[in-house]
């Protein structure tokens, strides 16, 4: 059912998109063919990929139990403070506890998350900061003075 669903969103959303690409205007300069079509074959191609999607699904997925599904919601929701702790936080603060908190919910183990959540976070700093130059900073402001 989720393949017929998404082949028939596919289909929709194509041909939106085909619809939009006739009302592109050429320009007095343009190549022979025109800006219309290439959105249109790329329309075209998804409507087919769409009508086989509808005609032809695969197999019912078996979807996961509902642990799994608790801890994927917890991993986004770790991965979303994370995001938001970096800037007032520093990067190796927020990547030692993001890195720690999704190992241990691998391995439930909390000396071996917290080294792994160390020695990540040690490790992506020196390779951000020194093989690719990227400005990150290590600590919030005024945590070292």
């Amino acid at each position: 059912m989720s393949d017929r669903l998404t082949g028939l969103i596919v289909m929709v959303v194509a041909l939106a998109f085909f619809v939009g690409a006739t009302q592109l205007e050429s320009p007095f300069f343009a190549d022979p063919l025109g800006p219309k079509t290439f959105p249109m074959m790329i329309s075209s191609v998804a409507l087919i990929a769409g009508m086989v999607m509808v005609l032809r699904p695969d197999e019912p997925p078996q979807w996961p139990e509902l642990v799994t599904i608790g801890r994927l919601i917890l991993a986004t929701i770790i991965l979303v403070f994370y995001a938001y702790s970096l800037k007032p936080f520093g990067f190796l603060l927020s990547t030692t506890a993001a890195a720690a908190a999704l190992s241990y919910q691998i391995k439930t183990n909390f000396f071996h998350s917290l080294l792994t959540g160390l020695g990540l976070s040690a490790g992506l700093f020196l390779i951000f900061k020194f093989a690719l130059g990227l400005s990150l900073s290590a600590f919030p402001r005024g945590f070292l003075w």
